[in-house]
């Protein structure tokens, strides 16, 4: 059960805005945020004590029936959250969609721009193709040029950094697992 996202629909049909609910329940606004957006899990007695903000019981909040929210399909550029640094400019697709299974972003790197001195290295897969422009890709102590149309795949436990060295912009696609972004 997506404990988030039935908290939230769950607040909205009773009319609350999260500032309202943290309120009721005695709680930070960014803790009702971060439960909804499930970037927390609540212990028992923390989702208890929000849940006596609506007020519900726990046997009521797992048992009600809410009704089913579309799921969005469509992302327009503007609704794409930046998550990069160091010029590199991220953008990630489906934020908000519930139970995501991979990131899928759309990379941006100005010339000269790179992921940090650090070699990255997490669980999981990624993938990703040039759409625009050339690469420096890194994985262990290979090196590799990438360049419109190359693409790439390999587990992300191996170290790896991405760098653009050349005098144009690179914008890639890729995908990663699990969903850590």
């Amino acid at each position: 059960m997506d404990v988030g996202a039935r908290l939230k629909t769950i607040r909205k049909l009773k009319g609350l805005s999260q500032r309202e609910l943290a309120k009721r329940a005695g709680v930070t606004n960014s803790t009702i945020s971060m439960i909804e957006k499930n970037s927390v899990s609540p212990s028992v007695s923390s989702l208890k004590k929000v849940l006596a903000g609506i007020p519900m019981s726990l046997v009521d909040f797992f048992a009600v029936e809410t009704p089913a929210q579309p799921r969005k399909v469509v992302y327009r550029t503007d609704e794409l959250l930046d998550i990069g640094s160091n010029e590199v400019i991220m953008q990630l697709v489906g934020k908000d969609h519930p139970g995501r299974h991979l990131s899928f972003l759309r990379e941006t790197y100005p010339p000269a721009a790179d992921t940090g001195p650090d070699m990255l290295s997490h669980d999981g897969e990624e993938a990703g193709i040039v759409v625009q422009g050339c690469l420096e890709l890194t994985v262990g102590a290979e090196v590799h040029i990438l360049g419109t149309g190359d693409s790439y795949y390999f587990e992300s436990s191996q170290p790896h950094r991405f760098n653009n060295p050349f005098d144009e912009p690179c914008v890639l696609i890729s995908a990663t697992t699990p969903a850590n972004f």
